[in-house]
């Protein structure tokens, strides 16, 4: 054993991984084979480390043993010299198991005899640079370089990679010169949505037909060249909200997704209001949904309504009628609920009855339920002659009392995105049922057909995002309000903190797939960390205080820089002051030392971050009931002290403020679910998840913080100003605490 050792220690290897590579029977013989080969070339003492490494990877990926012999000949004749070549070997030994192994194959198949001169590497790389200067001139250092890497090893398939890295990192400097601090400045991290599954098998504008499922009619392919000389081939997607609840984490995938699915193809995005029921329909819902899609980030093309379309809706109504394609019935609803609904005896009444009848319901001469318009046609669930129209005398948002009847989302839908020339209508899983609905309608009508696509819902844990059960969870003074930072709707989002780009990003990671995602808020916690870490500048609060008097400083105070970013001082910093008396964590004391605990104790001193002090406790000062109420502290200047085992914020002349710590609404992972909630979501509900602490100190640079303005408090988490906050009392909201650290006591 100690044999072996020695001889794989002497190729290279540490001690430490040589002993691991023992462990492996199989590895340990195969190098041994190996490197014994090797030695019958260049003699015991002839291996080098570059050889043993090749030797030692060659070992380890090969599968095929009676090869061995063969490659490691070759890696010490110098056949084999790079990891590039030695990829190619085992490439070529897989590909031909068969005896005998053709040399001359094998030599030009992995490159061997070929030299590539530092001139031709330097021609290849100035040649790269010079098709992309124009954009590295523009973009210098946050140009993609992995990109003239790529381009330069495709010129040069067995130079050495290093040597081309080199080469290129010199060319740019060259071309750039040194690094300025825009160049220094981190770039945010932007996920591009992702296209997977179907999705990718999306036509071109134009090009319907060519999707599987979409009816082809005789006059199909005039209505697509009409269409096109209309948009020009431009890709048009819609996102059709009803205006008459919050938008939630749900829908701001169906933003990214059809948003950024036009602007990926320079195309356009309509938000559209499916404002076609107006009993439930309200102004602040109008405004709040605009304002959620502007805040991601997204410009509408236009912004339009259902409603603006009811005349021409109508007019398409009569005319489905004359077709011979719809109905005027009278059962109630009661009985049209469910899949099994009684045929409807009013079916096969006269179109010249329904015509008649289908005004007269315009006028008013009905009333609610006494009639509706159908159509004849069978969905793909099975549920027969939808309604498209029903009476409803109540005031419209944007048409006031002109309408009384009002059509249904399955005959409106189709109709505005063929009115709106749509070229995919993206929608989630569950309108999968109403696809042949769609096409039949617009079919029926001769009017253009898009394309509907559907994709998979995007589901969180811990929450219920359904608006009736929102409405309870208010009702009931579970949760404040439609923006309750514990909620997953967007306003909640952005009261709690969560930054816009984070919520795109988390959108982008989870993708486009048919399949539907359920996913847990921890990952979406991660992308806001990402964000937040980047852009949100560090202060200093102290949740618990304890007071501690510094007996050894002078009364005067003294006024410290602290950077915003300590990672990249350049982007700005604060100042606070230091004074004889400052607050720290209850937590970050112990009056008993306990093993592991590396923050300040009777016989322990602590650093102060950004303070240059180490303080180290005099005197403990207690209350009647015995509890730890001041600390009196003597400090020296971290130069000349030993450094201390860990460092802890602190705060000085603070402002005090509110704090509210969010923890998770719902203690189980699917609150809705009976087999996991018995007893309903309500009954679930987390006693914790909301804990104000009124007298929180936050140092004094957060004064002039405006609404939404967000904050690393050091060692705690992020945190956003509440807009319940006044010049007297400002309020923070946790948005996600800091990441966890297992080992941090």
């Amino acid at each position: 054993m100690a044999d072996t050792l020695t001889l794989f220690t002497s190729i290279g290897l540490s001690e430490q991984k040589a002993k691991e590579t023992l462990k492996n029977e199989a590895l340990s013989s195969a190098l041994k084979d190996a490197i014994t080969q090797a030695q019958h070339v260049h003699g015991v003492s002839g291996v080098d480390k570059a050889m043993g490494v090749l030797l030692y990877n060659m070992a380890s990926r090969l599968k095929d043993t009676k090869r061995l012999a063969f490659l490691s000949d070759s890696i010490a004749q110098r056949k084999i010299c790079t990891e590039l070549q030695l990829t190619a070997a085992l490439d070529f030994v897989k590909s031909h198991p068969q005896d005998p192994i053709n040399q001359k194959e094998f030599d030009e198949a992995c490159g061997v005899g070929l030299v590539i001169t530092p001139e031709q590497i330097e021609d290849a790389v100035e040649s790269v640079i010079k098709k992309h200067k124009e954009q590295l001139l523009k973009e210098r250092y946050r140009f993609n370089m992995g990109l003239l890497m790529g381009e330069a090893r495709s010129a040069l398939k067995w130079a050495d990679g290093k040597v081309i890295k080199n080469e290129v990192d010199m060319q740019v400097l060259h071309l750039l010169g040194p690094k300025t601090e825009a160049d220094l400045e981190k770039k945010p991290k932007v996920r591009q949505f992702k296209l997977k599954g179907e999705s990718l098998k999306f036509h071109k504008p134009g090009e319907n037909y060519t999707t599987e499922g979409y009816v082809v009619t005789p006059n199909t392919m005039a209505l697509l060249k009409k269409h096109l000389e209309i948009t020009g081939g431009q890709i048009r997607t819609r996102f059709p909200p009803e205006p008459n609840g919050i938008l939630h984490i749900g829908h701001a995938k169906a933003i990214n997704f059809n948003f950024g699915y036009a602007k990926a193809n320079n195309g356009i995005c309509f938000l559209r209001y499916d404002d076609t029921n107006p009993e439930k329909e309200e102004e602040k819902y109008f405004t709040a949904i605009k304002d959620m899609v502007e805040w991601l980030g997204y410009k509408p093309y236009a912004v339009t309504h259902a409603s603006d379309n009811f005349q021409q809706l109508y007019d398409l109504a009569v005319d489905l009628i004359r077709r011979g394609h719809a109905y005027v019935c009278h059962q109630k609803g009661e009985e049209l609920k469910g899949h099994n609904a009684p045929p409807s005896p009013w079916r096969d009444r006269p179109i010249e009855e329904s015509l008649v009848l289908f005004e007269r319901m315009k006028k008013g001469l009905f009333a609610e339920g006494e009639a509706t318009l159908r159509m004849k046609m069978v969905m793909e669930d099975g549920k027969m002659d939808p309604v498209a129209y029903r009476i409803k005398y109540t005031p419209h948002h944007c048409t006031g009392d002109e309408w009384c009847i009002y059509p249904t989302y399955d005959y409106t839908h189709c109709l505005c995105d063929s009115i709106e020339n749509i070229t995919h209508s993206l929608c989630t899983k569950e309108f999968q049922a109403r696809r042949s609905s769609y096409y039949w309608l617009c079919n029926a009508l001769d009017v253009y057909c898009p394309v509907q696509w559907e994709y998979g819902r995007l589901n969180l844990t811990y929450t219920v995002v359904s608006k009736r059960k929102i409405i309870k969870l208010v009702e009931s003074g579970i949760v404040r309000d439609w923006d309750d930072p514990r909620l997953f709707t967007l306003t909640a989002l952005r009261r709690r903190g969560f930054p816009p780009e984070a919520i795109n990003n988390f959108c982008a990671r989870v993708g486009v797939t048919v399949s539907q995602t359920t996913t847990e808020p921890h990952l979406l916690e991660s992308c806001v960390r990402d964000v937040l870490n980047d852009t949100a500048p560090r202060a200093m609060a102290v949740l618990e205080p304890l007071k501690v008097t510094i007996i050894n400083l002078p009364e005067n105070s003294l006024v410290l820089r602290v950077p915003d970013f300590p990672a990249n001082e350049a982007q700005g910093s604060h100042t606070v002051p230091f004074t004889r008396t400052i607050f720290i964590e209850q937590s970050d004391f112990r009056e008993v030392m306990e093993k592991g605990y590396k923050r300040l104790t009777p016989e322990q001193p602590v650093g102060l971050r950004h303070a240059g002090y180490v303080i180290s406790v005099q005197k403990v000062i207690k209350d009647a009931q015995g509890k730890v109420v001041e600390l009196e502290v003597s400090c020296c200047s971290s130069d000349t002290a030993e450094k201390p085992k860990a460092f802890i914020h602190w705060v000085s002349q603070p402002v005090k403020c509110e704090v509210r710590l969010y923890e998770r609404l719902f203690q189980h992972k699917h609150p809705e679910d009976p087999s996991e909630v018995p007893n309903g979501f309500l009954s679930d509900i987390n006693p914790n998840s909301l804990q104000v602490i009124s007298s929180a100190l936050v140092d004094t640079s957060v004064k002039g913080a405006k609404v939404f303005d967000k904050f690393q408090f050091e060692r705690v988490g992020y945190f956003s100003l509440d807009p319940d906050s006044t010049a007297d009392k400002l309020i923070f909201n946790r948005t996600v605490t800091l990441k966890e650290d297992p080992g941090k006591i």
